[in-house]
C-alpha cells in the first residue's frame, strides 16, 4: 500500500530545501511574471527588453531557476509590467506566532 501524505502548501518545504519560503513566494512571482508576459503574447527578447534583464536570465526564472534573482528584482519585473506592488507589513495572527512572508494577487 502506498503512503499518502497532505502537503503542507508548501512544496519547497516539504521536499525539505533550504530558505523554502522564500523559494515558494519566487515561485509565485515568476508565476505571475511569465503569465503575463504570455497574456501580451511576447517573446522572451522582449520581455527581457521591458524588465531590464538578459534574455537568458528570464528564461532560468521562468524554468523555476530564480536562485540568483532577488524578489526585489522580482516586484521590480512586475511593476515595469504594469502592476501595481505593494507590501503590507502586519502583526502575526497569534502574538507568540512566527510571521511569514505571503504573496496576494489582486483581481
Amino acid at each position: 500500500m502506498i503512503k499518502i501524505e497532505k502537503g503542507s502548501g508548501n512544496v519547497y518545504a516539504d521536499l525539505g530545501i533550504p530558505d523554502a519560503e522564500e523559494m515558494l513566494v519566487k515561485a509565485q512571482l515568476a508565476t505571475k511574471i511569465g503569465e503575463i508576459i504570455k497574456e501580451r503574447g511576447w517573446t522572451q527578447q522582449e520581455a527581457a527588453k521591458v524588465l531590464g534583464i538578459t534574455q537568458p536570465k528570464l528564461s532560468k526564472m521562468l524554468r523555476g531557476q530564480f536562485r540568483g534573482v532577488s524578489e526585489a528584482k522580482m516586484l521590480e519585473c512586475l511593476a515595469r509590467l504594469g502592476r501595481h506592488v505593494q507590501i503590507v507589513v502586519g502583526p502575526a495572527q497569534h502574538s507568540d506566532d512566527a510571521g511569514h512572508v505571503e504573496v496576494v494577487f489582486a483581481a
